[in-house]
């Protein structure tokens, strides 16, 4: 399926409205008061381990919510180590991703699902590529891995960081580092096949202002999750966690079934 693969677009402005992300408040506190967030009504894990991935320009602490959740409903939760997500997502990958994706999968004897929000998913479907016989699933929330269009104020941003790595990083990274052009084992990844053997979840929201989110589905109905909300609110957002829980029930009890 075409949707499966990063698609090398012309990088272009979303036309989304980021003044929708103030209501981001709202959802933290519609959290707070959903019985979701207590564990209460929702499917539970057995001890499987998930990694979660911060996106452009976050660190893993804003995921503090969804870090708890995720063991208060029976899961091994991590973070993901990467520390501020606005480096080299190779780098990331190499130093920092892959250490706790073996430390994750060591420690449950189990293969570990990835959740990543925003820039974190399109790092989590990198990884799973990469690494499928210690993945079983990957859930993107609000990822736009089928071609880079945000808001301008994202591609701004995104060139700064860029021109801070080949500063930084002068003779130890590819030229095209941090675009869709460059040919390192994170772009390639992208551009191949997602494993079979690994199950996804594509989250989106249509009032999405950071990212436009016709580039953040597969196409799949099956795969392809719709919630009303916004793009930063995805980490916080109740609907959001009962899609999670069921999502990674069903992927526990299919890999149960195969084993």
């Amino acid at each position: 399926m075409a949707g499966n693969r990063y698609s090398v677009h012309e990088r272009k402005e979303a036309e989304v409205s980021m003044w929708q992300e103030l209501l981001v408040g709202f959802e933290l506190v519609q959290l707070r008061l959903s019985s979701i967030f207590y564990g209460l009504g929702v499917p539970h894990g057995h001890g499987e381990a998930v990694i979660l991935i911060p996106g452009f320009l976050g660190t893993d602490s804003y995921l503090g919510e969804l870090f708890s959740w995720l063991r208060t409903i029976g899961y091994r939760s991590y973070f993901s180590g990467i520390g501020w997500n606005a480096e080299c997502p190779n780098l990331l990958i190499r130093r920092r991703l892959n250490d706790t994706v073996r430390r994750a999968y060591t420690a449950t004897g189990c293969r570990v699902h990835l959740v990543g929000h925003s820039l974190g998913g399109i790092i989590a479907r990198s990884v799973a590529a990469q690494r499928p016989d210690q993945v079983a699933s990957v859930t993107t929330l609000g990822s736009p891995f089928r071609g880079p269009v945000a808001h301008s104020n994202v591609l701004r941003a995104s060139d700064a960081i860029r021109n801070r790595i080949l500063r930084e990083h002068a003779g130890r990274v590819l030229p095209g580092c941090y675009t869709e052009e460059c040919t390192c084992e994170f772009v390639a990844s992208l551009k191949a096949e997602f494993p079979d053997s690994v199950a996804q979840t594509a989250v989106y929201t249509k009032s999405d202002g950071i990212v436009d989110w016709r580039f953040c589905i597969t196409g799949d109905s099956q795969i392809d999750r719709e919630v009303a909300g916004t793009h930063i609110g995805l980490v916080f957002n109740p609907v959001v966690y009962r899609v999670l829980a069921d999502r990674l029930a069903l992927f526990a009890n299919r890999h149960a079934r195969s084993a």
